[in-house]
């Protein structure tokens, strides 16, 4: 089945990437090491925590190959060209015994959201989704993205297990061409 037929039967749509699984351990540790000037800035202060912390381009050498790869399945997703699509993404770090509230994605242009599993440790948190009248819930996976609207109200329950959860949030848009 395609993606576009997907999410429109299903509430998400899920893609292994097994090139980007072979770099999440390296990602992880990039972000870890993060001074605190590559962090561009973190939003969305809740129970103490950013839900959403956004990184310098560059500063992750591996970024590139997980956006490529999301640009392309959205690209697919809504029958569009990589090219003609802007991504713009943001990392999820959840601690132990932290959640992400609910809510949604459609505050500008976007056209789909998705988010890509980089670390998730057992019990750290699943993905639910709530949408015409049902919820969904998602259990993560290790190099998996998710695709799904963004309308579609979400959060992610709390992390049960001792170690930290790591997530990268994303949302695509058209690309508007400036001369």
């Amino acid at each position: 089945m395609e993606l576009t037929e997907a999410l429109v039967q299903d509430a998400f749509v899920r893609r292994f990437c097994s090139e980007c699984a072979a770099i999440n351990d390296k990602l992880y540790d990039q972000f870890s090491n993060l001074k605190p000037e590559s962090i561009l800035r973190s939003s969305h202060l809740f129970e103490g925590r950013y839900e959403n912390i956004y990184v310098r381009e560059g500063e992750l050498e591996n970024m590139e190959l997980i956006s490529n790869v999301a640009t392309r399945l959205a690209a697919d997703a809504l029958g569009m060209e990589p090219s003609d699509l802007k991504l713009g993404w943001w990392f999820n770090l959840m601690q132990s015994n932290q959640r992400t509230l609910p809510h949604r994605h459609d505050d500008d242009d976007e056209l789909l959201s998705a988010v890509y599993y980089v670390r998730v440790p057992p019990r750290s948190g699943n993905l639910v989704l709530h949408q015409a009248g049902t919820t969904t819930e998602v259990m993560p996976v290790e190099g998996n993205f998710i695709f799904f609207r963004p309308q579609a109200l979400h959060e992610v329950t709390r992390n049960l297990s001792k170690h930290s959860r790591l997530s990268i949030g994303m949302n695509f848009g058209p690309r508007v061409s400036v001369f």
